[in-house]
């Protein structure tokens, strides 16, 4: 996928959750995130929004923390949601291909990996949005699904701060059932994990369904389809893969 494609997925994205919050209404609770309402969720991934536009449109080089969160409620807060998700659409389709910024998993270049990242924290968001509301959630595209597992697990859980590790070497499978080569093969230990796109050798266990589930899944926002093998291993993924 290329950088023109997830900022489409993003601008859509955006809009759908902005949606679903409005209909769900701010003081709705979250079932994907307990503790939080949906005027929690604006908020947070509100601030996200404009925290990813400061690097880019500000060709800021070191990482920065992010902003306080707006003391804001009802269409106050979407109207201030709307606006920082436009400003982000925005800036990334009029930066420059090779605009320099700081930027924290591997990429093809900062604006390559600004557009995916937050096609992907919008899309889980939008997920979290969604179940607030109820009803039949938005569909997810198996392309974008494969690319954001494929991210969630070579790129976040590739960094030291993973907290999926094991006292003895444990080997996890994930396989999208319906895209031909989407297999991850990732093996755990005191260390952070590792992750191989092949499915060779045997697994201990094995979390698997078509890529429009699993992704939801892999971020913890539904049941895996399946597993097969040790279940203490996707216990154990449920528990700590958490980003942060």
């Amino acid at each position: 996928m290329d950088t023109t494609a997830f900022i489409k997925i993003l601008d859509a994205e955006g809009a759908s959750l902005i949606a679903a919050a409005e209909a769900a209404g701010t003081g709705a609770e979250v079932p994907t995130c307990p503790g939080w309402q949906v005027r929690d969720l604006l908020r947070h991934t509100g601030a996200v929004h404009r925290w990813a536009t400061s690097f880019v449109a500000e060709r800021h080089t070191d990482p920065r923390p992010g902003g306080d969160l707006p003391d804001l409620d009802g269409g106050a807060l979407l109207t201030w949601f709307r606006e920082g998700h436009g400003r982000l659409v925005d800036t990334l389709a009029t930066a420059p291909p090779d605009v320099r910024c700081w930027h924290f998993l591997p990429a093809p270049s900062p604006l390559a990996f600004w557009a995916r990242r937050q096609a992907h924290e919008t899309t889980v968001h939008r997920i979290d949005a969604e179940a607030a509301r109820g009803g039949e959630p938005t569909g997810i595209g198996a392309d974008f699904a494969v690319d954001g597992i494929d991210e969630l697990l070579s790129g976040f859980h590739a960094r030291p701060r993973s907290a999926v590790r094991t006292e003895e070497p444990r080997t996890l499978r994930v396989r999208a059932t319906d895209v031909p080569g989407a297999v991850w093969t990732v093996r755990l230990s005191e260390r952070p994990p590792v992750t191989e796109r092949t499915d060779d050798g045997d697994a201990d266990c094995e979390l698997s369904g078509p890529a429009a589930r699993l992704y939801p899944a892999l971020w913890n926002r539904e049941p895996v389809p399946e597993v097969t093998g040790d279940a203490s291993l996707a216990a154990l993924w449920r528990e700590k893969s958490g980003v942060v």
